[in-house]
């Protein structure tokens, strides 16, 4: 099938071809039949225009693949390395649910809201609702004139979707509810994701139409997710016996191999977002190697320097900084650029996590905040300034530093309000619906039993 597409393709070329030059020949002959020629090329044109490159449809797919590899196993490994043991089955299990839920809703009516086709700038509309008039055939817009197959584009997005949502329960973990969770993500993904990633990516959204800069989601993943786990770790309240029992991440070999599959599938949320396979593709992976290296090496030089030790905790929690922070700007800046950015945003959610968490003394279990809201928040201003093409970014040679930055930072506004207020909201209805937190009982057994009726680990015979 796939060479027969290329054939396609390549026959309708050459067919152009061969119209071009009857048309000038007709141009120099009869100018009405030049004008009849000329339609007949353009309409040949949009059929082959209209063929999904098969290039670009593979790396889309595998993109899509390696996306939801960065959640399951990725991030379920990574969070549930970083809690006690008796939860580890509860963060696996949690994340697991979660992202199955939201894609569910993102074929009903979720992809209909974020790119339904509407003009409204905060709601795509009902369009779309159960995929209507989706077909093999349909296909979708990138960024140059090509297209690839509509339902690779929805694939790809509701990944997107549904690792956003699961990112929330890291901030408060080891003390949530699991059916009160699932009613949270289900909420929070329609009222709160949806409208976000509309207003920011799709064509008709408000923060799109301001000129606002997010190749791949720093503030409709990060920044978003930051501020809702904020908001929901000060909603829940502390874990019980913060400060007195020891809460140490029981598995750092789960830690170490989460974070390396969220690097790895990294690759696919950022130079995915390319939409093509081509040299801004190319662009964006790199960045996204770069700037990882740079946060990991600056978070475990600050972690010596203030503790004496560099931690594999810290190193991995570096790492995440970094690909937040790159994420809104790899495609869009340069390998050094990227490397600055890097390094800069991670020395700064290390102090989020190092010296404003315990300031503040506000239970973030696993930095959800400090690592995606600060890092999707200084990866979103840092796009503004390296966008320039003086400093290596792909910005035109009139790019504004000063105003880009002004509109990424309405942008964050935007979402942070939007995020803050709704999250505060759906927190309080879930809690008055079904009750957001466990007994004391059944936090201090752990969730795995109690919400579970198992356990990760067995000991004895």
């Amino acid at each position: 099938m796939a060479r027969l597409r290329t054939l396609a393709t390549a026959l309708g070329a050459s067919l152009v071809g061969l119209l071009g030059a009857t048309l000038a020949r007709a141009q120099e002959a009869a100018p009405p039949a030049a004008e009849a020629v000329a339609e007949a090329v353009a309409e040949v044109a949009a059929e082959v225009a209209a063929v999904p490159n098969p290039g670009n449809t593979t790396w889309m797919m595998v993109s899509t693949i390696i996306v939801l590899m960065m959640t399951v196993p990725g991030l379920a490994l990574f969070y549930g390395g970083m809690v006690r043991a008796k939860n580890v089955l509860s963060v696996l299990m949690q994340v697991l649910m979660i992202i199955s839920v939201v894609m569910i809703i993102w074929v009903l009516y979720g992809y209909s809201i974020a790119f339904g086709g509407g003009t409204n700038p905060f709601f795509g509309g009902f369009a779309k609702v159960f995929l209507a008039g989706v077909t093999p055939d349909s296909v979708s817009a990138t960024f140059s004139d090509e297209v690839i197959p509509e339902y690779v584009f929805i694939c790809f997005q509701m990944t997107f979707a549904a690792i956003t949502t699961a990112l929330i329960i890291g901030a408060f973990a080891e003390r949530v509810k699991f059916t009160a969770l699932i009613l949270f993500s289900i909420l929070w993904a329609t009222f709160i994701y949806f409208p976000i990633a509309h207003m920011v990516w799709d064509a008709a959204g408000l923060v799109y139409g301001w000129g606002a800069l997010d190749f791949a989601g720093g503030t409709v993943v990060h920044l978003n997710a930051g501020i809702a786990g904020l908001v929901g770790a000060l909603v829940i309240g502390k874990r019980i016996g913060l400060g007195k029992d020891m809460m140490a991440p029981h598995s750092m070999t789960f830690v170490m191999i989460g974070a390396s599959l969220l690097w790895v599938g990294w690759f696919g949320f950022n130079a995915g977002s390319n939409l093509e396979a081509n040299g801004g593709t190319t662009l964006a992976m790199m960045n996204t190697f770069v700037a990882t290296a740079a946060a990991i090496i600056a978070w475990s030089a600050a972690e010596a320097f203030a503790k004496g030790k560099a931690s594999m905790l810290g190193a991995a929690s570096g790492l995440v900084a970094g690909l937040v922070a790159i994420t809104p700007a790899a495609g869009l800046v340069g390998p050094i650029g990227a490397i600055v950015l890097g390094a800069v945003a991670s020395l700064i959610c290390y102090f989020a996590v190092a010296v404003v968490k315990p300031a503040l003394k506000y239970d973030d279990s696993l930095d959800v905040f400090g690592i995606h809201g600060v890092g999707g928040f200084v990866g979103a201003i840092g796009t503004g300034i390296l966008y320039a093409p003086w400093l290596g970014g792909i910005g035109p040679d009139d790019h504004n530093v000063v105003a880009q930055v002004w509109i990424q930072f309405q942008a964050c506004l935007v979402t942070i309000v939007w995020c803050g207020v709704g999250s505060f909201i759906l927190f309080k209805v879930v809690d008055l619906i079904i009750g957001l937190r466990p007994t004391a009982e059944a936090e201090r057994e752990g969730l795995d039993v109690s919400s579970h009726g198992e356990v990760a680990y067995h000991t004895g015979t």
